[in-house]
């Protein structure tokens, strides 16, 4: 008979099960109740029963653990100095989305040099989560792949579906059960449809193909996810200015769907440079002040050194703490722009904290 499966596939690595992974790299007491504390102060916050800004904050994406060690330290001091008004949960991000080709981020690629040792990938995302969770620090990350969830969700106190992604049927299935709140990108040219539709579909019970913990194919059925949210990301223009905020809010109202609105300050919001989002987020924190309370967190890409830098074959000859992908704010930025806010927050609205 003629050759007519797998044309195209040069091989199939087996994966290790999420249960093994696991079981190698144990969750402790210390982080599962930074994962429980995070995840309820963030649902508190989405009812208004908690009124600090949620913020999510940290490098665009992680290809460096040293440097995403040193980045959690730094913010989990600041962390606690604007605990008040602000409750601060680090970007960890694995995966990355590409609009055409590219490096696909540590889980895929830990190595940055194409061999895309995925288990090793794996490990390393979840070595370094519990790292930063048993520091007190709540993390959050993409939901890309939907096997990866299994891998390390336990870890994550808020996930997003991208902008690419948030259209797609299987990312609101996987999100209709996860155990966390969810935030959904409007699309890239700043549609709010496909954010609006997802939202409806995630708080949905849902049945779907995927792997349990023993790595097993089968229907995964879901209760539906009751913590979603939109985020707006700007598209074809900004979206974050009063606006476009009340007609994000209307448009949530008409569906009957919460009015939680959250905005990233990166992306084309800032029409992707790093300078931009400082403009974004004093808006933001002045909208709030001035009584808009559709707004429930800010998004901030940051690093420990602002710009980014273009993946070479050198690897060794890569900046220390400078981002890969998008453009990212420095360390010294981010401290200035949560310390401006904390302040603003307290003076405006001092009985509120």
């Amino acid at each position: 008979m003629k050759p007519i499966d797998d044309l195209r596939i040069k091989g199939y690595v087996p994966l290790l099960t999420p249960k093994n992974l696991k079981q190698e790299i144990l969750i402790t007491d210390r982080a599962n109740k930074t994962v429980a504390f995070g995840r309820d102060v963030i649902e508190k916050i989405l009812q208004r029963k908690d009124q600090r800004l949620l913020v999510v904050v940290g490098p665009c994406s992680i290809h460096d653990e040293e440097a995403a060690l040193e980045y959690a330290i730094k913010l989990n001091l600041l962390r606690k100095q604007v605990k008040k008004t602000l409750f601060l949960v680090m970007r960890v991000y694995f995966e990355k989305p590409r609009t055409n080709v590219g490096w696909k981020g540590m889980i895929n690629d830990p190595y940055l040099d194409g061999t895309c040792d995925i288990i090793e990938g794996l490990r390393k995302a979840r070595s370094l989560l519990l790292k930063i969770t048993e520091m007190g620090l709540p993390s959050a990350t993409e939901m890309l792949d939907p096997i990866t969830a299994q891998y390390v969700a336990d870890l994550i106190s808020w996930s997003a579906i991208g902008a690419r992604t948030t259209e797609s049927q299987t990312h609101r299935e996987l999100a209709s059960g996860l155990s966390m709140p969810v935030g959904f990108k409007n699309s890239l040219d700043g549609n709010l449809s496909s954010a609006i539709n997802a939202l409806m579909a995630v708080r949905t019970p849902q049945s779907f193909l995927g792997i349990n913990h023993d790595g097993k194919p089968c229907v995964v059925k879901t209760g539906g996810n009751p913590w979603g949210h939109i985020v707006l990301r700007g598209g074809e223009r900004p979206n974050y200015d009063p606006i476009s905020i009340e007609e994000t809010r209307l448009n949530l109202i008409e569906k009957k769907l919460s009015e939680a609105i959250m905005v990233d300050c990166s992306h084309a919001n800032s029409m992707k440079k790093y300078r931009g989002q400082s403009v974004v987020w004093k808006n933001i924190i002045g909208q709030f002040i001035s009584g808009n309370k559709a707004l429930i967190g800010l998004m901030l890409e940051s690093n420990l050194h602002e710009g980014n830098q273009e993946v070479c074959a050198d690897v060794s000859s890569l900046k220390y703490g400078v981002s890969i992908t998008d453009e990212c704010i420095s360390w010294e930025a981010t401290e200035q722009l949560m310390l401006w806010a904390n302040e603003q927050l307290l003076q405006a609205v001092p009985s509120t904290y």
